[in-house]
């Protein structure tokens, strides 16, 4: 069922797991990733990124995403990720999403609360879920957003401050508020180290309603990743390495078939290698619950 994202968070938070939130740029990605959460019985949180716009447009897989989150056996959120041209959003709205990340970070501290403090008001008069950023999430080389190669040191530039974390959802009322603590965008140059302290700081001082996101989820080591969810994150964005990880076994099978695999066999061995790995993501963030 099409659900947006305030009531399965509280829920997550409330009982320690966190829900997932997955690009789906094909159709395959959109199977993959509800077929994972349906077999596992978990919410799940589907995304179109507006850096991936160029691929498919919002226009195209929208509505395409949102009839799978309707016909599932579990709550699917229908989420725009990053999306940071207000008229991009309007048009993510319009095609029926119910759930916009409004990204402001790279705006002055100023400027972003009041965009998102005049969006939310918006967003939620039509029964629309807002998440915000707050700290530039980083970005390496490798990944869509087109970052560079990052240290550990790099990504503390970053960092979100806990004291203005909790004055922006408080001055803006947003449902979910994605801030830097040690993870980045794309793939890691070194093993990221998270800042469980820096989580726990933020969810302390912020309003009790707005909860806590995790982006760059993919490739940071399971122990951290349930301490993170212990100290308060309830979604957690996941895509990178998922999408490296198929690459990676597409490339195999071609070669294992000497290329005589057909494309729609391909294409369905790629589904279920992405259902099964979706599968032990969202087992990891399930927390043990």
């Amino acid at each position: 069922m099409l659900v947006n994202m305030k009531d399965i968070l509280k829920h997550a938070e409330e009982n320690q797991y966190a829900i997932g939130c997955i690009n789906t740029p094909n159709v395959e990605t959109i199977r993959a990733v509800i077929g994972a959460a349906e077999e596992l019985n978990v919410p799940i949180i589907i995304d179109h990124a507006q850096v991936h716009n160029s691929l498919i447009p919002i226009e195209d897989i929208g509505p395409i995403m949102i009839e799978y989150a309707k016909k599932a056996k579990v709550p699917v959120c229908v989420h725009l990720d990053h999306g940071s041209d207000y008229n991009f959003v309007m048009k993510a709205i319009r095609v029926g999403f119910s759930s916009i990340m409004y990204d402001c970070s790279s705006l002055p501290f100023e400027e972003n609360v009041k965009n998102l403090k005049e969006f939310t008001k918006i967003a939620h008069d039509l029964d629309i879920t807002v998440e915000a950023e707050l700290g530039v999430m980083s970005s390496n080389e490798e990944d869509s957003h087109e970052g560079m190669i990052l240290t550990r040191e790099d990504i503390k530039k970053s960092f979100t401050h806990p004291q203005q974390a909790a004055q922006f959802a408080k001055e803006t009322g947003v449902d979910a508020l994605a801030v830097c603590f040690g993870t980045m965008h794309g793939i890691y140059a070194e093993e990221p180290l998270l800042d469980i302290d820096r989580v726990k700081a933020i969810r302390a001082g912020m309003p009790k309603d707005c909860r806590v996101v995790m982006h760059g989820g993919s490739g940071v080591d399971t122990n951290q990743v349930r301490k993170a969810i212990d100290a308060g994150c309830s979604k957690i964005n996941y895509y990178s390495y998922m999408a490296k990880a198929t690459t990676k076994h597409v490339g195999k099978k071609i070669q294992e078939t000497d290329g005589k695999i057909p494309y729609h066999e391909l294409v369905e061995d790629a589904y279920r290698f992405m259902k099964e790995y979706a599968k032990d993501v969202l087992n990891v963030f399930k927390n043990g619950k």
